[in-house]
């Protein structure tokens, strides 16, 4: 470490070539959380982009002309998660009111544990690198003590082996803070999201139930 060689000019590039062990397991931690932000918050953007509310209206508008078969069509237009929810209504429409709620019960059940994948483990990981951090600033200050204690080192040389060991140790600290903001940060963001995303889709379920039982009483 940098105080053990009595010098150095400190960094978190010298940190991590004279005491590499927490801050690469941190550097670990970071793509992880890296690819978990990406990974989630494409898949948010991208398979739930559909307006719910337009699609639905426009499956309203053939629903009420008769034209179930022109619906389920329009669902399988694509395969985002909203349109194959209300397909999976449509295609139970001629049946009756409990075989449609099962089958958008079903349907929805199979969704939503997708919408929330994930997304839990960053505050998992923030802890993760907050501990590891900790325990990466301990174990330098302790190598700092240490190298300190040496016999024939003049008082400067312990003051500038003690200063540039204490600023490597809490490079760990600093480091894994950061990366557990960003969690946390990243998990709040993604977690409103995906909230707002799982009462779309139980919206979208009741609006379908409604539709296809209402529509089907006579009268309507």
């Amino acid at each position: 470490m940098l105080a053990a060689e009595g010098g150095g000019e400190g960094g978190m590039w010298e940190a991590i070539k004279h005491n590499p062990t927490f801050l690469i397991a941190n550097l670990v931690v970071s793509a992880v959380v890296v690819t978990i932000i990406i990974e989630r918050t494409a898949f948010q953007l991208g398979r739930y982009r559909v307006n719910s509310k337009e699609f639905f209206a426009q499956v309203k508008k053939l629903v009420a002309a008769g034209n179930i078969d022109r619906a389920i069509k329009l669902c399988d237009a694509s395969d985002y998660p909203i349109l194959q929810l209300v397909k999976a209504g449509l295609t139970h429409a001629n049946k009756g009111a409990d075989e449609i709620d099962a089958a958008l019960s079903e349907k929805l059940s199979e969704l939503k544990p997708a919408v929330e994948k994930r997304i839990g483990a960053l505050w998992s990981l923030a802890n993760i690198a907050t501990l590891i951090g900790l325990i990466g600033t301990v174990s330098g200050l302790i190598n700092t003590f240490a190298s300190i204690a040496a016999q024939g080192l003049s008082q400067a040389d312990k003051q500038r082996m003690l200063s540039n060991g204490i600023a490597e140790a809490m490079y760990n600290t600093a480091f894994g803070l950061a990366i557990a903001v960003v969690c946390m940060i990243a998990h709040v963001l993604l977690h409103t999201r995906s909230k707002n995303i799982q009462h779309d889709l139980e919206s979208t379920t009741e609006r379908v139930f409604n539709l296809l039982t209402i529509s089907s009483k006579p009268g309507y």
